[in-house]
Protein backbone atom coordinates (compact mmCIF):
# COMPACT_ATOMS: atom_id res chain seq x y z
CA UNK A 1 0.00 0.00 0.00
CA UNK A 2 0.71 3.66 -0.24
CA UNK A 3 1.63 6.10 2.61
CA UNK A 4 3.42 9.54 2.92
CA UNK A 5 6.41 9.99 5.68
CA UNK A 6 9.14 11.72 6.61
CA UNK A 7 12.60 10.59 6.44
CA UNK A 8 14.21 13.76 6.49
CA UNK A 9 12.85 17.09 8.27
CA UNK A 10 12.09 20.22 6.06
CA UNK A 11 9.93 21.90 3.73
CA UNK A 12 6.78 20.39 1.49
CA UNK A 13 9.64 18.51 -0.77
CA UNK A 14 10.04 16.14 2.32
CA UNK A 15 6.95 14.63 2.11
CA UNK A 16 7.55 11.46 -0.24
CA UNK A 17 4.87 8.63 -1.07
CA UNK A 18 6.34 4.94 -0.51
CA UNK A 19 5.21 1.33 -0.96
CA UNK A 20 4.95 0.60 3.06
CA UNK A 21 3.60 -3.48 3.96
CA UNK A 22 -0.50 -3.02 5.05
CA UNK A 23 -0.18 -2.63 8.70
CA UNK A 24 -1.06 -5.94 11.05
CA UNK A 25 -4.56 -5.52 13.16
CA UNK A 26 -3.62 -6.48 17.17
CA UNK A 27 -5.82 -6.96 20.01
CA UNK A 28 -8.75 -4.58 20.22
CA UNK A 29 -7.40 -2.94 17.01
CA UNK A 30 -9.32 -2.22 13.48
CA UNK A 31 -7.58 -1.79 10.49
CA UNK A 32 -9.58 1.20 8.18
CA UNK A 33 -9.06 1.70 4.44
CA UNK A 34 -9.11 5.55 4.29
CA UNK A 35 -11.39 7.49 2.33
CA UNK A 36 -9.97 11.03 3.15
CA UNK A 37 -7.39 12.31 5.81
CA UNK A 38 -7.42 15.41 7.15
CA UNK A 39 -4.57 18.42 6.56
CA UNK A 40 -3.74 20.36 9.94
CA UNK A 41 -0.99 22.37 11.25
CA UNK A 42 0.81 19.95 13.52
CA UNK A 43 1.47 17.90 10.04
CA UNK A 44 3.48 20.54 8.93
CA UNK A 45 5.13 21.17 12.45
CA UNK A 46 5.68 17.35 12.34
CA UNK A 47 7.41 17.71 8.78
CA UNK A 48 9.55 20.23 9.80
CA UNK A 49 11.08 19.12 12.54
CA UNK A 50 9.64 20.81 15.36
CA UNK A 51 8.26 18.43 17.15
CA UNK A 52 11.32 16.52 17.65
CA UNK A 53 13.10 20.21 18.46
CA UNK A 54 10.93 20.66 21.30
CA UNK A 55 11.19 17.02 23.16
CA UNK A 56 7.40 15.69 21.95
CA UNK A 57 8.68 13.39 19.69
CA UNK A 58 11.94 11.29 19.67
CA UNK A 59 14.39 11.71 16.09
CA UNK A 60 13.73 8.17 14.22
CA UNK A 61 14.31 7.08 10.75
CA UNK A 62 10.45 7.38 9.42
CA UNK A 63 8.26 9.32 11.06
CA UNK A 64 4.37 9.05 10.05
CA UNK A 65 2.23 12.06 9.93
CA UNK A 66 -1.68 12.90 9.39
CA UNK A 67 -3.61 12.61 12.59
CA UNK A 68 -6.99 12.75 11.12
CA UNK A 69 -9.03 10.35 8.93
CA UNK A 70 -12.29 8.58 7.72
CA UNK A 71 -12.87 5.88 5.77
CA UNK A 72 -14.24 1.87 5.98
CA UNK A 73 -13.64 -0.81 8.43
CA UNK A 74 -11.32 -3.39 6.77
CA UNK A 75 -10.34 -5.72 9.29
CA UNK A 76 -11.25 -6.20 13.65
CA UNK A 77 -8.92 -7.64 16.08
CA UNK A 78 -9.30 -10.03 18.79
CA UNK A 79 -11.77 -8.63 21.15
CA UNK A 80 -12.99 -5.84 19.28
CA UNK A 81 -17.25 -5.59 19.43
CA UNK A 82 -18.33 -2.25 18.27
CA UNK A 83 -17.23 -2.36 14.78
CA UNK A 84 -17.38 -4.61 11.65
CA UNK A 85 -16.07 -5.11 8.17
CA UNK A 86 -18.06 -2.17 6.49
CA UNK A 87 -18.92 0.48 8.80
CA UNK A 88 -17.72 4.04 8.04
CA UNK A 89 -15.69 5.05 10.69
CA UNK A 90 -13.70 7.91 11.68
CA UNK A 91 -10.80 8.52 13.96
CA UNK A 92 -7.62 9.99 15.35
CA UNK A 93 -4.06 8.84 14.89
CA UNK A 94 -2.81 10.49 18.34
CA UNK A 95 0.49 9.28 18.99
CA UNK A 96 4.13 10.54 17.82
CA UNK A 97 6.09 7.64 17.56
CA UNK A 98 4.62 5.59 14.55
CA UNK A 99 6.10 4.57 11.30
CA UNK A 100 2.22 5.59 9.80
CA UNK A 101 -0.35 8.31 10.35
CA UNK A 102 -3.08 8.93 8.61
CA UNK A 103 -1.66 10.08 5.21
CA UNK A 104 -1.83 6.72 4.37
CA UNK A 105 -4.15 3.81 2.19
CA UNK A 106 -4.96 1.77 5.16
CA UNK A 107 -3.92 2.76 8.84
CA UNK A 108 -4.46 0.53 12.54
CA UNK A 109 -6.36 2.27 15.33
CA UNK A 110 -7.32 1.58 18.53
CA UNK A 111 -10.71 0.73 18.28
CA UNK A 112 -11.10 2.99 21.34
CA UNK A 113 -9.86 5.95 18.78
CA UNK A 114 -12.95 5.54 16.30
CA UNK A 115 -16.22 6.41 15.96
CA UNK A 116 -18.97 5.65 13.47
CA UNK A 117 -19.95 8.30 10.90
CA UNK A 118 -23.24 9.33 11.06
CA UNK A 119 -25.63 9.03 7.78
CA UNK A 120 -25.18 12.43 5.48
CA UNK A 121 -22.09 13.01 6.85
CA UNK A 122 -19.77 12.01 3.70
CA UNK A 123 -16.08 10.73 4.32
CA UNK A 124 -14.28 13.93 3.53
CA UNK A 125 -16.56 16.07 6.11
CA UNK A 126 -15.62 13.87 8.92
CA UNK A 127 -12.30 13.58 8.40
CA UNK A 128 -12.26 18.01 9.39
CA UNK A 129 -13.42 16.48 12.50
CA UNK A 130 -11.35 14.54 15.23
CA UNK A 131 -8.51 17.07 15.89
CA UNK A 132 -10.21 20.06 16.02
CA UNK A 133 -13.42 18.82 17.82
CA UNK A 134 -11.28 16.98 20.28
CA UNK A 135 -8.81 20.00 21.13
CA UNK A 136 -11.91 22.34 21.27
CA UNK A 137 -13.80 20.05 23.71
CA UNK A 138 -11.15 19.29 25.89
CA UNK A 139 -10.09 22.62 26.06
CA UNK A 140 -13.63 23.54 27.38
CA UNK A 141 -13.59 20.68 29.98
CA UNK A 142 -10.40 22.12 31.14
CA UNK A 143 -12.02 25.76 31.71
CA UNK A 144 -14.60 24.40 34.39
CA UNK A 145 -17.14 26.84 33.29
CA UNK A 146 -20.94 26.61 34.07
CA UNK A 147 -23.98 27.18 32.21
CA UNK A 148 -24.39 31.31 32.12
CA UNK A 149 -20.96 31.95 32.16
CA UNK A 150 -18.35 34.07 29.86
CA UNK A 151 -15.89 32.57 27.62
CA UNK A 152 -13.43 34.44 25.76
CA UNK A 153 -11.98 32.57 22.18
CA UNK A 154 -9.24 33.86 20.07
CA UNK A 155 -8.55 32.79 17.18
CA UNK A 156 -12.97 31.89 16.43
CA UNK A 157 -12.86 31.41 12.93
CA UNK A 158 -9.67 29.02 12.57
CA UNK A 159 -11.11 25.15 12.95
CA UNK A 160 -10.56 24.63 16.87
CA UNK A 161 -11.52 28.14 17.42
CA UNK A 162 -14.46 27.79 15.25
CA UNK A 163 -15.74 24.60 16.71
CA UNK A 164 -14.90 25.80 20.52
CA UNK A 165 -17.32 28.97 19.67
CA UNK A 166 -20.00 25.90 18.79
CA UNK A 167 -19.47 23.73 21.50
CA UNK A 168 -19.13 26.73 23.76
CA UNK A 169 -22.52 28.09 22.87
CA UNK A 170 -24.14 24.12 23.25
CA UNK A 171 -22.72 23.87 26.94
CA UNK A 172 -24.51 27.54 27.61
CA UNK A 173 -22.15 29.68 27.93
CA UNK A 174 -21.53 33.51 26.59
CA UNK A 175 -19.07 33.75 23.71
CA UNK A 176 -16.32 36.76 23.12
CA UNK A 177 -14.94 35.27 19.84
CA UNK A 178 -11.91 37.20 18.53
CA UNK A 179 -11.11 36.99 14.15
CA UNK A 180 -10.39 39.19 11.82
CA UNK A 181 -12.65 41.92 11.06
CA UNK A 182 -13.75 39.70 7.87
CA UNK A 183 -14.90 37.16 9.92
CA UNK A 184 -17.35 38.54 12.37
CA UNK A 185 -20.37 37.43 10.51
CA UNK A 186 -18.97 33.47 10.36
CA UNK A 187 -18.31 33.57 13.73
CA UNK A 188 -21.91 35.08 14.79
CA UNK A 189 -23.22 32.35 12.53
CA UNK A 190 -21.29 29.88 14.75
CA UNK A 191 -22.75 31.31 17.94
CA UNK A 192 -21.04 34.05 19.02
CA UNK A 193 -22.86 36.92 21.16
CA UNK A 194 -19.94 39.31 21.09
CA UNK A 195 -16.99 40.06 18.56
CA UNK A 196 -13.61 41.47 18.97
CA UNK A 197 -11.66 42.05 15.81
CA UNK A 198 -8.35 40.86 15.76
CA UNK A 199 -5.68 43.97 16.91
CA UNK A 200 -7.67 45.45 19.16
CA UNK A 201 -6.77 46.13 22.79
CA UNK A 202 -8.09 42.60 24.01
CA UNK A 203 -8.29 43.09 27.43
CA UNK A 204 -9.74 46.60 27.37
CA UNK A 205 -12.38 45.72 24.28
CA UNK A 206 -13.73 42.69 25.76
CA UNK A 207 -14.03 44.08 29.55
CA UNK A 208 -16.39 46.82 27.74
CA UNK A 209 -18.51 43.97 26.85
CA UNK A 210 -18.07 41.83 29.88
CA UNK A 211 -17.50 43.96 32.85
CA UNK A 212 -14.98 42.48 35.35
CA UNK A 213 -13.51 40.35 32.12
CA UNK A 214 -14.84 36.74 30.56
CA UNK A 215 -14.38 33.64 33.20
CA UNK A 216 -12.19 31.85 31.13
CA UNK A 217 -10.62 31.89 27.45
CA UNK A 218 -9.70 29.09 24.91
CA UNK A 219 -6.39 30.61 23.32
CA UNK A 220 -6.89 28.74 20.03
CA UNK A 221 -4.38 32.03 18.25
CA UNK A 222 -1.50 31.97 20.07
CA UNK A 223 -2.13 35.05 21.70
CA UNK A 224 -0.93 34.77 25.13
CA UNK A 225 -0.65 37.40 27.78
CA UNK A 226 -3.15 39.43 26.02
CA UNK A 227 -6.24 37.28 26.47
CA UNK A 228 -5.04 36.56 29.66
CA UNK A 229 -5.56 40.34 30.74
CA UNK A 230 -9.71 39.81 29.58
CA UNK A 231 -9.84 36.98 31.78
CA UNK A 232 -11.08 37.90 35.37
CA UNK A 233 -9.19 37.69 38.24
CA UNK A 234 -9.40 33.65 39.93
CA UNK A 235 -10.69 32.55 35.56
CA UNK A 236 -9.12 29.77 33.42
CA UNK A 237 -7.16 29.94 30.41
CA UNK A 238 -6.43 27.03 28.41
CA UNK A 239 -3.75 27.44 25.63
CA UNK A 240 -3.94 25.28 22.36
CA UNK A 241 -0.44 25.05 21.81
CA UNK A 242 2.44 24.15 23.66
CA UNK A 243 4.71 26.64 25.56
CA UNK A 244 1.92 29.76 24.76
CA UNK A 245 0.81 29.09 28.69
CA UNK A 246 0.78 32.75 30.02
CA UNK A 247 1.84 33.30 33.70
CA UNK A 248 -0.88 32.91 36.23
CA UNK A 249 -1.56 36.63 36.82
CA UNK A 250 -4.36 37.60 39.51
CA UNK A 251 -4.65 33.86 40.64
CA UNK A 252 -6.01 32.98 37.16
CA UNK A 253 -5.73 28.80 36.44
CA UNK A 254 -3.61 28.05 32.97
CA UNK A 255 -2.47 25.17 31.27
CA UNK A 256 -2.43 23.53 28.18
CA UNK A 257 -4.86 21.13 25.90
CA UNK A 258 -3.18 17.84 25.30
CA UNK A 259 -5.48 16.05 22.76
CA UNK A 260 -6.14 12.84 23.65
CA UNK A 261 -7.92 10.00 21.35
CA UNK A 262 -11.56 9.72 22.68
CA UNK A 263 -13.64 7.71 20.60
CA UNK A 264 -16.63 7.80 22.89
CA UNK A 265 -16.83 11.33 22.75
CA UNK A 266 -16.20 11.50 18.93
CA UNK A 267 -19.47 9.77 18.10
CA UNK A 268 -20.92 12.26 20.50
CA UNK A 269 -19.19 15.14 18.10
CA UNK A 270 -20.14 13.39 15.21
CA UNK A 271 -23.29 12.95 16.18
CA UNK A 272 -24.05 16.63 16.60
CA UNK A 273 -22.42 16.99 13.55
CA UNK A 274 -24.78 15.08 11.34
CA UNK A 275 -27.48 17.21 13.06
CA UNK A 276 -26.14 20.04 11.73
CA UNK A 277 -25.23 21.98 15.21
CA UNK A 278 -21.56 21.18 14.40
CA UNK A 279 -19.43 22.94 11.14
CA UNK A 280 -17.81 20.90 9.15
CA UNK A 281 -15.78 22.76 6.89
CA UNK A 282 -13.83 21.40 3.98
CA UNK A 283 -11.66 24.04 2.36
CA UNK A 284 -10.51 21.68 -0.38
CA UNK A 285 -10.03 18.01 -1.43
CA UNK A 286 -6.75 17.34 -3.08
CA UNK A 287 -4.97 13.29 -4.33
CA UNK A 288 -2.77 11.62 -1.58
CA UNK A 289 0.36 12.39 -4.25
CA UNK A 290 -0.34 16.52 -3.67
CA UNK A 291 0.60 16.01 0.18
CA UNK A 292 3.55 18.48 -0.65
CA UNK A 293 0.53 20.95 -2.21
CA UNK A 294 -1.63 20.75 0.84
CA UNK A 295 1.01 21.39 2.72
CA UNK A 296 2.49 24.91 0.70
CA UNK A 297 -1.33 25.51 0.69
CA UNK A 298 -1.88 25.33 4.60
CA UNK A 299 1.52 27.72 5.33
CA UNK A 300 0.26 30.46 2.78
CA UNK A 301 -2.78 30.92 5.52
CA UNK A 302 -6.32 32.39 4.85
CA UNK A 303 -8.03 28.86 4.44
CA UNK A 304 -11.40 28.71 5.94
CA UNK A 305 -11.37 25.08 6.38
CA UNK A 306 -9.78 21.98 5.98
CA UNK A 307 -7.86 20.88 3.42
CA UNK A 308 -8.19 16.71 2.44
CA UNK A 309 -6.58 14.58 1.37
CA UNK A 310 -7.91 11.50 -0.70
CA UNK A 311 -5.99 8.18 -0.64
Amino acid sequence: MRAVVVRSFGGPEVLGIEEVPVPETGVGQVRVRVEAAGVNPVDVATRAGVLVEIGLADRRDVHGIGWDLAGVVEEVGTGVTGFAPGDRVVGLVDRLDLPLGAYAEQVVLDADALALIPDGVTAVQAATLPLNSLTADQALDLLELSEGQSVLVTGAAGAVGGHAVELAVLRGLRVVAVAGQEDEDLVRRLGAEFFVPRGAELGAAVRKLVPGGVDGAVDAAVVGTAALTAVRGGGSFVAVLDGAVPRPLRGTRVSNVWVRADGARLAELAGLAGEGRLSLRVADTLPLDDAAKAHERLSRGGLRGRLVLLP
